[in-house]
């Protein structure tokens, strides 16, 4: 995958002596990027074994976050808090808002030192970018932070791409997000990407055997109980793939994910 070959002598399907994997680094193989290691790269292989298409939801999925923040910043949202943003890639959302909404502000959120380490070297010289170590499942403290470098009386778009499906529900996924609805003020948006029950059940139970975060496909109609009241914009809660695309969307099961857009 990638060109890549893992580290390890360990045969395949097998990562002793590795440690877990990381969701973020596992996020960064399958896009294509250098930040991961051996666990990541051996679990990824074992994973496309049973899921074939994951590279191609990984990189549908990136491009439904890009296609978004666009769309927002063009309605004139100068505001943005990516929350389990990841490592940053090429076309981080920073640089996507600031191109279309100049003086955008962008809040990253993430709860993995590594990521914040790399997010801190690479958007140190970057104006507008505030980097926060926080915790979805603690969004009080998560909002306390945030508002330090974001106005959260003015319109703001909360980005929750690819995470909300690494909460098991007793951490209650759903109670952490509505939290973060109360505190929209008026013209806000609200983001979200979550695997959906399509996924191998196999795969799933692989990479929660040897990741750091467990991963929990959910079906379209708790997916939707994310955005509660919101309004959804067009065209819906849909596969990543069909949520505006800039050329003939492509077939459904190289998605794997839902995806939605919903206004406060």
């Amino acid at each position: 995958m990638n060109g890549l070959q893992p580290d390890t002598d360990a045969g395949p399907g097998c990562a002793p002596d590795l440690g877990p994997a990381s969701p973020a680094r596992v996020y960064d193989y399958l896009l294509g990027g250098k930040d991961n290691y051996a666990a990541d790269r051996v679990l990824v292989d074992d994973l496309l074994r049973l899921q074939p298409h994951l590279v191609d939801a990984a990189r549908e999925n990136r491009a439904f976050v890009r296609r978004a923040v666009r769309d927002l910043a063009g309605l004139g949202i100068g505001q943005f808090l990516d929350i389990g943003c990841g490592l940053p890639t090429p076309r981080n959302v920073h640089q996507i808002a600031a191109r279309h909404a100049p003086g955008a502000r962008v809040a990253y959120v993430d709860n993995d030192p590594i990521v914040l380490a790399h997010a801190r070297a690479l958007l140190t010289h970057d104006g507008g970018v505030r980097v926060v170590q926080a915790d979805l499942r603690k969004p009080d403290e998560l909002l306390g932070l945030a508002r330090d470098g974001l106005d959260l009386s003015a319109p703001v778009a909360v980005l929750l791409a690819s995470v909300l499906h690494l909460l098991a529900d007793a951490e209650d996924p759903h109670g952490a997000v509505a939290e973060l609805r109360g505190a929209l003020a008026p013209g806000s948006a609200l983001v979200v990407s979550h695997l959906a029950t399509g996924f191998s059940s196999a795969a799933a139970a692989l990479y929660t055997e040897r990741c750091t975060a467990p991963l929990v496909p959910r079906e379209r109609h708790d997916i939707a109980r994310f955005f509660g009241g919101l309004r959804l914009a067009d065209p819906g809660l849909v596969p990543t793939t069909r949520w505006r695309p800039d050329g003939p969307a492509r077939p459904d099961e190289h998605a794997l994910m839902y995806a939605g857009v919903a206004f406060a």
